[in-house]
């Protein structure tokens, strides 16, 4: 297993801070632990203990979702939404994606690197 890289995307800017689209890259490494980077005026970067903790917090309730950047070696992460490529990839594989309980309609996410 190796680290895995992501963008957060934000379809809705409930605090009026981040704005929409990708507002943070990251890295979610073999124990579990992530490294996130956001993006704009301010740009800061914050290591948390796991991605569930990132969404509890950014998520605001689905307007802000994981998306993969390097699906061919995909291992599942709690926590997160199926986007485009990550659909294929489980298809293609069968590996499935833990929901959150308050997962919601998104619109369709910008296609996957």
């Amino acid at each position: 297993m190796k680290p895995q890289t992501f963008e957060l995307v934000r379809y809705a800017d409930i605090s009026g801070v981040s704005g929409t689209g990708t507002v943070a890259e990251g890295c979610v490494f073999t124990d579990g632990s992530v490294a996130l980077r956001w993006h704009g005026q301010n740009p800061s970067t914050a290591v948390w203990p796991d991605l569930d903790s990132i969404l509890a917090v950014h998520g605001h309730c689905g307007a802000t979702v994981v998306r993969w950047l390097d699906v061919s070696e995909m291992e599942t992460v709690p926590g997160t939404d199926l986007l485009p490529g990550e659909v294929a990839h489980i298809l293609a594989t069968g590996r499935h994606t833990h929901h959150s309980p308050t997962h919601t309609h998104h619109p369709p996410a910008i296609a996957t690197a």
